[in-house]
């Protein structure tokens, strides 16, 4: 048994997520063999990969009796509905700092998705412009907060901190078991990555039980070069608190960004095609920002051969649906209506 106490993390998913294959892409492709782990379904909030770093978080927050949660993100962001819905759940106060999404001027983008969903659940929303200084906002607010008399706890972007990467140390361990019961072998492991706390934490999970599964992350929005030392940073953090001990400088980190396009938040024609086929194939939604871009980058692996046709590869689908509903103007799906 490998991992981290079980006393330092609240409940808030019921149970693993399925590792389902998907057959019908895998014939539209000829292979590889592809399954997805459906992180999307972790049930809390919409779901997504977020609820299994905000276990780890929640605990904290409320062993430090803090009594409000503070975090910021994209004006879309998933990690921040996730977080909104955790501080309805705690009964805590819920204050989010969205940087504005100037690269989209519409109402949905604005008010519709997981905007919508953060009011509903009862946030605050403080808006930052998109080049502002994240750090200094959140740090400012914090401030504010405790100023007042309350007591914030602070969660990064994308709950990407050395406690919250322990949701994927878990997570690593489930599919581990997922993927012997199902006799995949050793698949390739494909994801999104951004803020870095999913991939650290998957990575020492694999490792702190000697696993043989690569890694290989896509990602959302900035250059490698750039994402590459905040993951390596995440698991020198984060490795302390894992057992058996794990060093993370022996670990291989591969991140690929081909499929960035234009930058974080907007879609990609690649990207947008891969919703589309996922949709229509298997009736999985993808979303515009993270996990359209991975699957458009496991799709050209294995049309050009990288990866080879009898391969298993397991994609971790780490959510974000509802920002579909944000993002219409963009998906150009038409409408089918007949008149009867």
């Amino acid at each position: 048994m490998t991992g981290v106490p079980v006393n330092d993390r609240y409940p808030l998913i019921a149970g693993e997520t399925p590792l389902e294959p998907l057959e019908r892409l895998t014939a539209h492709l000829g292979g590889p063999r592809i399954f997805v782990k459906r992180d999307d379904n972790t049930g809390f909030g919409l779901g997504g990969n977020k609820v299994r770093k905000l276990e780890y978080l929640a605990a904290a927050a409320l062993a430090q009796g803090c009594d409000t949660l503070l975090t910021i993100g994209g004006t879309q962001s998933n990690h921040c509905r996730q977080t909104a819905a955790v501080a309805a759940r705690l009964g805590m106060g819920c204050e989010l700092i969205l940087a504005d999404g100037a690269f989209m001027q519409d109402h949905a983008f604005a008010q519709s998705g997981n905007v919508l969903l953060d009011r509903l659940f009862g946030a605050t929303l403080h808006s930052i412009a998109a080049d502002a200084d994240r750090h200094a906002a959140l740090a400012a607010r914090a401030e504010a907060i405790a100023a007042s008399g309350r007591r914030p706890y602070v969660i990064p972007s994308g709950g990407s901190s050395a406690v919250g990467a322990l949701g994927y140390v878990r997570a690593a361990e489930e599919l581990i078991g997922q993927v012997a019961r199902l006799g995949l072998g050793t698949p390739l492991v494909v994801q999104t990555t951004g803020s870095g706390g999913t991939q650290a934490g998957l990575l020492l999970g694999l490792a702190a039980a000697r696993s043989d599964m690569r890694v290989v992350a896509f990602s959302c929005g900035g250059p490698s070069s750039e994402l590459t030392p905040k993951v390596r940073g995440l698991l020198r953090d984060t490795a302390p608190l894992v057992r058996p001990a794990v060093d993370p400088d022996a670990i291989e980190v591969v991140i690929r960004d081909e499929q960035v396009g234009e930058g974080y938040g907007l879609p990609t024609d690649a990207g947008l095609d891969a919703i589309r086929l996922l949709a229509r194939l298997e009736g999985i939604l993808l979303d515009p920002v993270y996990t359209s871009k991975s699957m458009a980058g496991l799709i050209a692996l294995a049309r050009s051969g990288e990866i080879a046709r009898d391969a298993a590869v397991v994609f971790l689908h780490t959510g974000g649906s509802p920002a579909l509903f944000a993002y219409e103007s963009r998906l150009g799906v038409s409408s089918s209506t007949g008149t009867l």
